[in-house]
């Protein structure tokens, strides 16, 4: 990296933004079996095959299938032998998201800003190449072992990144609607809230936009703390939470105590009819937290008219919550994998931008009914 001072491009000095983000570029899971991850997603959420990596292109040590779904492009990782990073990785955390990989204009200019305002280096700049052209990328820690990778394609026609080959199956289940991700959120230690809020403030420029303590995100037993973190122009956002005292181990405990340490506790995806994607998922076997029927029976006192059925919302245990720009609807996955830690949230948006504070004390609830099965209440 150079010493000389960083110049914003122009693309940056017209954004009025010194890091903007053009969206999120992919999440990369490390998991066990990649194969069969990949037909889960295709299975279960609809995910379309899309790239391959592995020993047909030159590769010794790990695999990785692509699939996509909208806007949404999901990498999923597993190592081909013993000893290696990526199986460490799964065998402290089980399968994790390792990379939340971020589209932006400069990725050189992204990563040299971010080690300048203290951002811990995950890679370099390297440029690969292929006969579809070059992608630019560069990385950085974030919380735990999660890294961002800054992604520069302007000069990329390729299916996914060079290295990639296109992964075509006669098998490829319908889309069930999602989107693009619209949120993800992350769990820290106890303590460790306020230094990654300053952490995406001061290295990437983020604002916070909300902030929840432990008196807005409680029941009777446990309960926790969040801030809402999002960039310049909105597309990236990144609640952060930590466990508050309470009578009973929380969620984020509870997630820390089985991902042994910080991590990405649930990505939130986007969808215009969340009554047609839930019904869709549950169809495929997506299992969701159950909310008692007795939530519906105040819903429309508390949020007002809305254009949906409230008995269908019902029927799939849909969450609504209203804020001064609308009203949302929620639903929250059970937990996708052995451990209780990362999970799915699907979410439509009727011109509301927060995050369903009014859902928090049902959802808390049914997360703990939860966590009483499991014995780790």
């Amino acid at each position: 990296m150079s010493n000389t001072k960083v110049e914003l491009p122009k693309v940056y000095k017209d954004a009025g933004d010194f890091m903007p983000i053009l969206g999120t570029d992919y999440i990369e899971l490390y998991v066990s079996n990649a194969k069969q991850a990949a037909h889960f997603y295709k299975s279960a959420f609809g995910f379309q095959s899309l790239a391959y990596a592995g020993l047909e292109t030159g590769l010794r040590d790990r695999e990785s299938y692509v699939v996509v779904q909208d806007k949404i492009r999901v990498v999923l990782t597993s190592p081909l032998r013993s000893g290696s990073k990526i199986g460490e990785h799964i065998d402290k955390h089980g399968d994790g998201v390792k990379v939340n990989a971020l589209w932006v204009a400069d990725a050189t200019y992204a990563y040299n800003t971010a080690i300048e305002r203290g951002a811990t280096s995950y890679m370099e700049p390297v440029t690969e190449e292929d006969e579809h052209g070059k992608v630019v990328r560069s990385g950085i820690y974030t919380y735990g072992e999660v890294v961002h990778i800054f992604v520069e394609r302007k000069e990329y026609n390729g299916v996914f990144l060079p290295g990639y080959k296109e992964w075509k199956t006669t098998y490829n289940p319908e889309p069930v609607g999602l989107k693009f991700v619209d949120h993800m959120v992350g769990n820290v230690e106890l303590g460790r809230m306020d230094y990654w809020v300053k952490f995406y403030q001061d290295v990437m420029g983020f604002t916070q936009i909300l902030s929840f303590d432990d008196k807005e995100i409680s029941t009777e037993y446990t309960a926790l703390m969040s801030k809402v973190m999002s960039n310049g122009n909105g597309r990236i956002k990144f609640p952060i939470n930590e466990p508050a005292p309470g009578l009973k181990k929380s969620q984020v405990d509870e997630y820390l105590e089985f991902y042994e340490g910080e991590g990405v506790q649930h990505v939130a995806v986007a969808t215009d009819d969340i009554v047609k994607t839930v019904t869709a998922l549950q169809n495929r076997g997506v299992e969701f937290l159950n909310i008692p029927s007795t939530y519906y029976d105040v819903l429309e006192s508390r949020v007002g008219k809305i254009d949906e059925d409230i008995d269908s919302l019902k029927k799939l245990g849909i969450l609504v919550d209203r804020d001064d720009e609308g009203y949302l609807l929620q639903i929250f996955t059970k937990t996708i994998q052995a451990r209780p830690t990362m999970f799915f949230e699907i979410i439509q948006r009727k011109g509301a931008t927060s995050f369903g504070k009014g859902n928090f004390k049902a959802l808390f609830e049914a997360i703990e009914r939860e966590q009483e099965l499991r014995g780790t209440l």
